[in-house]
């Protein structure tokens, strides 16, 4: 299948990577409003016009890893124009823009997937399986915390994309996300939530908290843009707990037993792109028409936005698509 990209950032450059070593796409082009930048990805294509990409007919998949605020308009137009969308997260701003977008694919009989590179990695996938080992969950904690440099320019009076209401942005849409889409993953949809932030002067947080009710469990994702931290994540349950070292991606997986002390690790070795494994993934499922998978992942999707949208209601976050 020919993929093309859209969108010319770090993100951007390691899907391609991602996809020249799966063997399961060709990278067949890119769009940019400036061609130089689009060339740079090193695709046969360059494209400097949406709607000339759209109408293409030897693109079969797009990769949007715009700013959050354009991927709906886009993904609508590509998808009318019969294309598979793989959307960078957050894949859309609210959860009309969600359900609309979906409709669209299947009104035109095509695939839509949220980026979450880290639940398409052998390691979540072994997670997964090691839970049952600490019995009936109690307790967990996931945490995306990571300064970013474009705070920097908060701080100077500015108003970066990722900082920006205008773009959709905030620390909640674009790391919190990661360690919430991990607990819907994990344990499904929530019985409620309840959201605490930290404000930024642009309109939205630069860090914050979602504490998931399951009911049997309470689940902390904490997120920041604003900080570092160097905390493991933690799945505690009668039997025993589970130590990740981070989320996204997993490199460790360590499985403390409560009765003997004793200890087991989980983790396999990964490739240093873990992009490549949702290459591959969302190839197959395209390749194969696995409805079944398909729908897992859509089903995350539609949570995750439920959630954050939920989250920004109760933090007071709205975005300029809102108004």
């Amino acid at each position: 299948m020919n993929v093309a990209t859209i969108g010319t950032g770090w993100i951007t450059e390691q899907f391609v990577d991602a996809v020249r070593e799966s063997g399961k796409w060709t990278f067949a082009g890119a769009y940019s409003r400036s061609a130089e930048k689009a060339d740079k990805l090193g695709g046969p294509r360059v494209f400097t016009d949406l709607n000339e990409l759209a109408a293409n007919k030897e693109i079969d998949v797009v990769y949007i890893a715009s700013p959050n605020a354009l991927h709906f308009e886009q993904a609508l137009l590509f998808m009318k124009n019969k294309k598979h969308i793989i959307c960078e997260k957050p894949m859309f701003s609210t959860t009309k823009e969600l359900e609309e977008a979906f409709k669209v694919a299947d009104e035109n009989g095509v695939f839509l997937f949220e980026a979450f590179r880290n639940l398409y990695t052998p390691n979540h996938a072994r997670l997964k399986e090691a839970i049952e080992k600490v019995g009936p969950v109690r307790h967990s904690f996931f945490q995306f915390i990571k300064y970013s440099s474009r705070y920097d320019n908060v701080l100077a009076g500015e108003e970066p994309n990722v900082f920006s209401p205008a773009f959709s942005g905030g620390a909640l849409v674009d790391l919190g996300v990661y360690p919430i889409s991990v607990a819907v993953s994990l344990f499904g949809k929530p019985k409620s939530i309840s959201c605490h932030v930290m404000m930024l002067p642009t309109g939205v947080d630069g860090s914050g908290s979602v504490v998931l009710d399951y009911g049997d469990h309470t689940c902390t994702a904490m997120y920041s843009k604003i900080t570092d931290s160097h905390l493991p994540g933690e799945i505690g349950g009668e039997e025993g707990t589970i130590l990740i070292d981070h989320i996204a991606p997993i490199t460790s997986i360590e499985f403390k037993n409560r009765r003997t002390g004793e200890k087991e690790q989980y983790a396999v070795r990964e490739e240093e792109n873990d992009m490549i494994y949702e290459a591959k993934v969302i190839a197959e499922i395209i390749e194969s028409n696995d409805q079944e998978k398909y729908q897992y992942f859509r089903n995350v999707s539609e949570i995750v936005m439920q959630i954050t949208e939920e989250a920004r209601k109760q933090s007071g976050i709205v975005f300029d698509v809102e108004k």
